[in-house]
């Protein structure tokens, strides 16, 4: 009887965690951008959606990031162990690459690219500006158009 208990209790356990990991990779999130950070500061944030090979110097030591089809992955490094090539390519927010040795950190932040935001600000005469991010606004109240 006792032996009977422990198998259910197994595979509940296992079917939990199942149900844990199908509902994390169902609402997992693309990413946007790709963050490199050099011993905790950022030093360089590219899109996801270019492609280029950018060599990451650190004082450590040097690793080359590969950014192509919405992935980036490390694809050199002269640390000792390596182990930052043999990851895979990232491409889901919050999925990272670290080279310990060169304490260097690449990470994917960030949801959809290019979406229109505004900016509320006060223009100095009678109304309210929005000034978008890719360019061009209006001010109510005054009229003027910025064209940015």
């Amino acid at each position: 009887m006792k032996k009977r208990l422990d198998i259910w209790l197994i595979a509940g356990v296992l079917a939990a965690a199942f149900g844990v990991w199908m509902f994390l990779w169902l609402t997992r999130e693309e990413g946007a951008f790709v963050v490199v950070e050099i011993d905790g500061t950022e030093t360089a944030r590219y899109s996801l959606g270019e492609s280029l090979k950018e060599e990451v110097i650190s004082p450590w030591g040097k690793n080359l990031l590969v950014i192509e089809n919405g992935t980036a992955k490390v694809t050199e490094a002269d640390c000792p162990d390596r182990l930052c090539v043999n990851q895979k390519a990232i491409r889901y927010q919050g999925e990272s690459i670290i080279c310990l040795p060169h304490k260097v950190v690449v990470h994917i932040e960030g949801g959809e690219e290019g979406g229109v935001d505004a900016v509320a600000q006060s223009c100095g005469f009678s109304g309210l500006c929005f000034v978008l991010e890719n360019g061009g606004g209006d001010c109510y109240g005054c009229q003027a158009d910025f064209g940015l």
